[in-house]
């Protein structure tokens, strides 16, 4: 029965030391860590510079938009129909009215 035991244990130590020698470093923390280095790398010389270059060019797309003039006012007689005035205000606006793009029936606010 030893004999067999220990045959046992060998080749169960035999086996954790092969698979530990087979996997390498790993990024979770505990022995032989570090990989949150590199993760901490990544986050502040790609992730950060990438959001940074997003929001560039989500500004300039918006600046691009509000460059050009509004487009002149024409009333057509199947756009903005006011057939049941609204509950808020003088009944012309909507809720979510803005005065510079959205005309009322009788044309532009400014």
């Amino acid at each position: 029965m030893s004999l067999l035991n220990h045959i046992l244990l060998r080749t169960i130590s035999q086996s954790a030391a092969r698979n530990a020698a087979v996997a390498g470093p790993s990024a979770v923390a505990g022995h032989g860590g570090g990989g949150y280095k590199t993760w901490k790398k990544l986050s502040f010389f790609v992730a950060l510079p990438a959001v940074g270059l997003c929001m560039l060019n989500a500004y300039l797309k918006h600046q691009e938009e509000h460059g050009h003039p509004r487009p002149e006012f024409v009333p057509y007689e199947h756009m903005r129909i006011r057939n049941k005035r609204f509950p808020w205000g003088e009944g012309q606006r909507s809720l979510f009215h803005n005065p510079h793009v959205n005309p009322l029936p009788s044309g532009y606010e400014d």
